[in-house]
């Protein structure tokens, strides 16, 4: 069985002051088809955050829908979807019953009945050959109850402890355990922060804010052969263990991840046990490129900026360190961008950064670089306001902005303004 590994597409993701990301999702959506003919891929797992928001535009879900459309086309048998942090559980679902007649099993949010969360893929012959444990994004609502006056740590442990048994409780399904002594291999999804894991600054939205980085690779059950995970847009291997991956987005999301690798996995089960895993890169379009420095060198390097190796003209971030007045600034990294606005464009414009500054603000500095406030995550700011109170007080604070964090991401995931994934 082969199988082929993919998460966090964003369909729909508008970057910056509004530039849409579908002609580069639409580049990758056409590789991958590709890729699915090429290598013969039997199964496709998208592993959450299909969509950029909970209210994608129509032209973001006719991309998704003609791309299923179009993988009828492949020799794919199976497209197994799930549902991420910001997707809509609804709208998966509003289309379940027509997909699955296409051997598209989508499991929006975490299902009434349990087993619904189990789909066996089956080879041409009939026989299965492939089980999914299909779970998505774990709500709050989902996986445990508020106790009043639980303290911080026992929040952490109680959502561990609570995703822990969602994953032991599906592990010893009768479907699952009966499948598996005929030697069928187990795969099992996932969209959650996995201790371990490496977040990009600015990058991934928390999710489980009271029990971020406690789930770990010892919570996934010894059953599964293989953890398909999405929500870090980073690929990467959690706790040293090969078989629990993230396969990262496959186009860059944001500045900080201009230099990730952008790639899916491919895995070749033969029985149960581990696959073999290979990463397929996927080919980039567009460059999101950094220039940063003084004056002299922001200019320079936007000069000499080549982009013929990509093809979108690249997006790029500008931030000037200068003691020039702003207007000139302005005025002359706007003249250098508009003589390479076929290479590079800076759809925000250039920010600006005095290259000395008044004593105070020198001393208020001195243990690290002043940060601009846009720079700063949600996080870092409150972190920012609560780090001269009491440690307990702190934490408790923190918890509880967590938790309330966690309800308006659930009520209205744009409320972000996008800037955690």
């Amino acid at each position: 069985m082969r199988v082929l590994h993919t998460a966090d597409w964003h369909l729909g993701q508008h970057f910056l002051t509004g530039q849409e990301r579908l002609t580069e999702q639409r580049a990758f959506l056409t590789w991958l088809l590709g890729a699915v003919q090429t290598h013969g891929v039997d199964a496709l797992v998208v592993a959450g955050d299909v969509f950029d928001t909970t209210t994608p535009s129509h032209a973001a879900q006719e991309l998704y829908y003609n791309f299923l459309v179009q993988m009828q086309g492949t020799h794919c048998r199976d497209i197994v979807v799930v549902g991420g942090n910001h997707d809509s559980p609804t709208l998966l679902n509003a289309s379940r019953q027509l997909l699955r007649r296409l051997r598209i099993h989508v499991v929006g949010g975490v299902p009434t009945d349990p087993a619904e969360q189990v789909v066996a893929l089956a080879e041409t012959s009939g026989r299965p050959a492939l089980v999914v444990c299909a779970v998505p994004f774990l709500r709050d609502r989902d996986i445990r109850l508020a106790v009043a006056g639980e303290t911080p740590d026992e929040r952490q442990l109680r959502v561990r402890q609570s995703i822990a048994a969602h994953y032991g409780a599906l592990a010893e399904a009768d479907a699952v355990r009966r499948l598996r002594e005929q030697d069928v291999p187990v795969l099992a999804t996932g969209h959650l922060y996995a201790a371990g894991g490496e977040a990009r600054e600015g990058a991934e939205r928390d999710v489980h804010i009271g029990g971020l980085g406690s789930v770990g690779a010892p919570d996934f059950p010894a059953a599964f052969d293989y953890v398909a995970l999405g929500h870090l847009h980073r690929p990467q291997v959690v706790g040293g263990q090969a078989h629990i991956r993230y396969s990262g987005s496959p186009v860059p999301l944001s500045f900080t991840e201009a230099d990730d690798r952008q790639q899916v996995l491919l895995l070749d089960f033969k029985g149960a046990g581990a696959p073999t895993i290979t990463a397929l890169p996927v080919p980039v379009v567009r460059r999101l490129q950094r220039f940063h420095g003084t004056l002299d060198e922001v200019e320079a390097s936007i000069l000499a900026y080549d982009n013929a190796a990509f093809e979108l003209v690249a997006w790029a971030d500008v931030q000037v360190r200068s003691d020039e007045a702003p207007a000139e600034v302005q005025r002359r990294v706007q003249a250098v961008l508009k003589e390479r606005a076929a290479h590079v464009q800076a759809p925000r414009g250039a920010r600006h950064q005095r290259a000395t500054e008044a004593p105070d603000v020198a001393a208020a500095t001195a243990a690290g670089p002043l940060a601009f406030l846009h720079d700063l995550t949600v996080s870092e700011v409150f972190g920012r306001r609560v780090a001269g109170l009491p440690p307990e007080r702190a934490a408790a604070l923190t918890a509880t902005f967590g938790e309330l964090r966690q309800l308006l991401a659930e009520a209205d995931p744009q409320a972000w303004g996008g800037e955690e994934g």
